[in-house]
């Protein structure tokens, strides 16, 4: 099998690998275009869940890892929204308008991702127990459980252009730094705390934009 864990450097006494180098700079990109509503942002994002996917693999992060496919269908899913808005959502440029989420249904995506997070985290936690051999112990089952929900409803809404979008990546990448350096990474906690200032400004630019349409 193809081992992701190729060391460059030791970073305080932790390896740093080259699929976790590659990982940083493709994602802070992805991120950095993506708060200017750039639709490129899509193109890096593709890369990225390829690069994720590996990384987590080699980690055991078994919901982070396997939000990557999920992931990679929203990235199209958004891809096409974004470039092919219907009648009435698109802006001066031809592309989807930025939008408010409507407010009911911020409480019921705030309720499944807590449901969810808490019946994946028990799920892959038992996986572990009864079938130790083709599971190994899952790293922190339930951080990363709600992690990946989190995400997912960041990457939904994004697709979606809601401004909204931008709370759930910040939620999402503080979660996200504490898994990570749960599970001995060194620079995706770094990249993670970038994107959490990226996503203050990407906030910032969408509702800039959103008042200006």
């Amino acid at each position: 099998m193809f081992s992701t864990d190729f060391i460059l450097f030791s970073l305080g006494g932790i390896g740093v690998s080259l699929i976790e180098l590659l990982s940083v700079a493709v994602g802070l990109t992805c991120v950095f275009l993506a708060g200017r509503a750039r639709v490129a942002n899509f193109w890096f994002g593709y890369v990225y869940n390829i690069l994720l996917l590996l990384m987590f693999a080699q980690k055991h992060l078994y919901f982070s890892m396997a939000l990557q496919p999920v992931s990679l269908v929203i990235n199209f899913f958004g891809h096409y929204r974004w470039t092919h808005p219907r009648d009435g959502e698109a802006n001066r440029d031809n592309q989807l308008k930025i939008t408010h989420l409507e407010k009911p249904l911020r409480v019921r995506y705030l309720l499944i991702v807590l449901l969810f997070a808490l019946i994946l985290g028990w799920s892959l936690q038992q996986a572990g127990i009864a079938w130790p051999d083709a599971f190994p112990p899952a790293e922190h089952p339930y951080i990363d459980a709600l992690v990946t929900m989190t995400i997912l409803l960041a990457q939904y809404l994004s697709a979606r252009k809601k401004l909204e979008c931008w709370y759930a990546w910040m939620v999402a990448n503080t979660t996200n730094i504490i898994l990570y350096i749960l599970a001995g990474l060194v620079f995706m906690p770094i990249v993670c705390a970038c994107y959490l200032v990226l996503a203050f400004f990407g906030f910032s630019s969408w509702r800039k934009t959103m008042k200006e349409q």
